[in-house]
């Protein structure tokens, strides 16, 4: 049973809503880069494996942590497969913040490293966006040959045993406390690989002395098809499982920061 959910204001923001596959809601204005054959998905070179370890361990995960505990009051509940997984894994996650979700999956795969499959704007920006490769962002491809060099690059990073992380819902609904549903398209990398998958969920709790919701992290899986299916049939396999925990997970949000209303084409100027 959901929880009793609370409100902050009659005041609190409402957006209208008409695809739940497709509709993206962050506020982010950024003109994605092609990704092309020319892009180097992998730094593999000592100033690229030092860039990432700086960027990475130095500075990424120790703020992350800094500013989910004080902002969010951010908790984890579950076990972490970076710790749990001795070779690589994939875990899924829903996507309901701009900063917290850039940060999540090095929260959720600590101790590992965690790559993460994003759209190309998340390596578009003027100067983030240099930086952002070096700390783990697989960006999709846009032609032939960027997807040969992206599936290389996926497979090489299986076999050196790191976590890769992926928003199933692929756009970003600020605070929203359910979960969106999702094609099977994405669990094609575990599916082939035959690798454990992971889910977590955000989910957002009343705080009795603060506005700021405690933002707290459900960790699920692992999860696995059996190996004798065709991969399409992993695909649905893992789909239905990781969604249907997210799901289950999800109705320990208790707060709503922003109300989601589908609209039609007679209300949606509403």
């Amino acid at each position: 049973m959901r929880a009793t959910r609370f409100y902050m204001s009659t005041e609190k923001r409402v957006i209208y809503y008409r695809d739940e596959l497709n509709d993206e809601f962050s506020s982010a204005v950024i003109t994605p880069r092609k990704i092309d054959g020319s892009y180097r998905y992998l730094r593999d070179g000592y100033m690229g494996r030092f860039i990432h370890f700086i960027l990475y361990r130095i500075i990424a995960a120790p703020l992350a942590k800094a500013w989910l505990r004080l902002y969010f009051g951010h908790r984890i509940i579950g076990d972490k497969p970076g710790r749990r997984e001795k070779g690589a894994f994939y875990i899924y996650g829903n996507h309901t913040h701009f900063m917290a979700d850039a940060l999540m999956p090095t929260m959720v795969g600590s101790p590992r490293d965690i790559y993460v499959i994003v759209n190309p704007e998340n390596v578009s920006m003027p100067v983030l966006g240099r930086m952002t490769p070096y700390m783990g962002a697989l960006p999709l491809p846009a032609d032939t040959e960027s997807t040969g060099n992206f599936l290389r690059a996926v497979r090489k990073l299986e076999s050196r045993g790191y976590g890769i992380a992926i928003y199933p819902e692929a756009h970003i609904w600020p605070y929203y406390t359910d979960i969106r549903p999702f094609t099977e398209k994405s669990f094609r990398y575990p599916a082939q690989s035959d690798l454990p998958v992971y889910c977590f969920t955000d989910t957002y709790q009343k705080r009795r002395f603060r506005k700021t919701p405690r933002l707290v992290t459900y960790i699920d899986g692992p999860f696995r098809a059996d190996e004798t299916l065709k991969v399409k049939d992993k695909q649905n396999v893992l789909r239905d499982a990781v969604y249907n925990a997210m799901k289950q997970r999800s109705e320990n949000s208790d707060i709503e920061m922003i109300r989601y209303v589908k609209s039609t084409e007679a209300d949606g100027e509403a």
